[in-house]
């Protein structure tokens, strides 16, 4: 028996249990940082499979990383699992999905670890949405001996070579003075504040990088509508082409709150999130899981020219691996991840025979690593050639 169809073998003779792993995570729901029983499934079907995990790593309590080892030498290839839920609509982003994938594409390696010199890695990545795991996990320096990662998210269509967008989320706070609405001058307005920078913001559109966008709402403006509020504070999610980019932006809106403060008299606090930078999915890669996963009947197509692009963690990964980070459809292109509906579809029969059919591509793609030293070259060729090299400094 070829090795590849060994492979496809061993993951259909776990896929009832790769199924189960996705509906535990899918119906206990977990938000960022707080996935402890999403964690504790895959590493128990792990432990199970033969791996040796780690727990916690980086400071995190629901991040880990799980090793098979092959023959002696070789490189560590690394699949990545998300298992975060959103706020009130569960997994309308289908972690319970990759999780599951990831785990199946892993395990399913393991089983052939005799033809092949190097080390399976499952590394368990909590708080993609928001929290930023990917990013302290890289600055903790969990990937350092890692040679490749890869990972496919569930999607309304089979895509490779998809990029992704710099992004920080930002809080603006001001505190002023209090006052009764019949005396305002007696009173430092916060509220105005806020209203001034995000009317100073939309002024400066259209002197921000190309493809850069800002988004932001009030998160408080007050107590009463009588009384001039002291305190008032809104949130913003910036998003930019590249961390270069993103910088000037930030820049931007740092002055813009300077000049709200002269002019408003309130005192601003600004807060800021872990950045996530821009992705470099190696095209390499890439296109050995195209080939693969055709077997199973998928056609992956690379992104429309202006496509709009979304951001994750999984950036700051490919900064210092090269990766991948596909999309598999699991639902028509008119349904929205982040919505009921694609939470809905991220538990449905047909997203769980694409997830069979990606973890089967995964492990194929990561055995054509290991086992091609042209193609290992050529990896690191285009991650050297294509992927930039930021100071510490830059992702502050």
């Amino acid at each position: 028996m070829l090795v590849k169809d060994r492979m496809i073998e061993e993951i259909n003779k776990i896929g009832d249990d790769l199924v189960s792993l996705s509906k535990k995570i899918h119906e206990k729901p977990e938000l960022l940082f707080e996935e402890y029983s999403a964690a504790e499934n895959i590493i128990a079907m792990l432990e199970k499979h033969g791996f040796v995990v780690e727990k916690p790593v980086a400071g995190l309590e629901t991040a880990f990383r799980a090793q098979y080892k092959g023959k002696e030498g070789g490189p560590k290839v690394a699949f990545l699992a998300e298992y975060d839920a959103l706020p009130e609509i569960g997994h309308a982003c289908g972690h319970n999905l990759i999780a599951a994938m990831s785990t199946g594409a892993a395990i399913g390696l393991s089983k052939v670890a005799d033809k092949f010199s190097g080390t399976v890695v499952l590394m368990g990545t909590p708080a993609e949405e928001g929290g930023g795991g990917k990013v302290i996990m890289v600055k903790e320096g969990v990937f350092d001996d890692i040679d490749y990662a890869l990972m496919i998210h569930p999607s309304t269509s089979n895509m490779i070579c998809r990029g992704g967008l710099a992004t920080r989320g930002v809080r603006v706070e001001y505190y002023g003075k209090s006052a009764h609405s019949s005396t305002p001058e007696k009173g430092i307005n916060a509220l105005q504040a806020v209203i001034q920078t995000f009317n100073a913001l939309d002024h400066l559109r259209a002197v921000l990088p190309l493809k850069s966008n800002i988004n932001g709402i009030i998160t408080q403006g007050g107590r009463a509508s009588n009384i001039i509020p002291d305190y008032a504070s809104c949130k913003f999610s910036v998003r930019a082409d590249t961390v270069g980019d993103l910088r000037i932006i930030l820049d931007y809106m740092e002055k813009a709150v300077d000049s709200v403060e002269r002019l408003t008299g309130a005192q601003a606090k600004i807060s800021k999130s872990l950045i996530y930078t821009e992705r470099y999915p190696n095209r390499i890669i890439a296109e050995a899981l195209k080939e693969n996963i055709a077997q199973f009947g998928e056609e992956m197509k690379y992104p429309e020219p202006n496509m709009k692009y979304g951001s994750s963690d999984i950036g700051n990964v490919s900064l210092v691996v090269p990766s991948i980070h596909s999309y598999l459809k699991i639902a028509e292109p008119g349904i929205n991840s982040h919505s009921l509906e694609f939470t809905e579809a991220s538990i449905s029969e047909r997203a769980h025979l694409q997830m069979i059919k990606g973890a089967k591509a995964l492990a194929m793609t990561g055995f054509d690593i290991f086992n091609d030293k042209k193609m290992q070259e050529e990896i690191y060729e285009e991650f050297k050639r294509v992927v930039p090299s930021y100071s510490k400094a830059d992702l502050e």
